[in-house]
């Protein structure tokens, strides 16, 4: 959610003309990480979670991806795009650790949680 709401506030510097390009696109993928997220625990097996955790994967890569283009064009400035991708970083791992968690429960691995 932090990453959203940093994705809006770099985004507010971006030219006009970027409205419903970039700066659409980036916003987007950004909110559909803790969307899917939530989705994805809200339903009701552990493979329709890993499903939508794997979504949420693939819209952080298109923000780490938008955000290397948003540098390239000049719309962010170079130390905060690292900041940012360091952000992204840290959800990625996030993610990493909730896909092997949600995997190993999904394979009935249920015993060392205890759940």
């Amino acid at each position: 959610m932090d990453l959203v709401s940093e994705v809006y506030e770099v985004t507010r510097t971006f030219p006009r003309e970027e409205l419903y390009g970039l700066t659409s696109q980036l916003r987007r993928a950004a909110v559909s990480i803790p969307s899917n997220i939530a989705e994805g625990q809200a339903r009701y097996s552990h493979a329709e979670f890993h499903h939508f955790l794997r979504n949420a994967k693939g819209s952080l890569a298109e923000v780490e991806t938008q955000i290397q283009i948003a540098c390239n064009l000049k719309y962010i400035e170079e130390e905060r795009a690292k900041a940012l991708l360091q952000a992204t970083a840290e959800v990625g791992r996030i993610l990493n650790a909730l896909l092997d968690s949600v995997k190993k429960r999904a394979a009935g691995d249920w015993g060392k949680s205890g759940y």
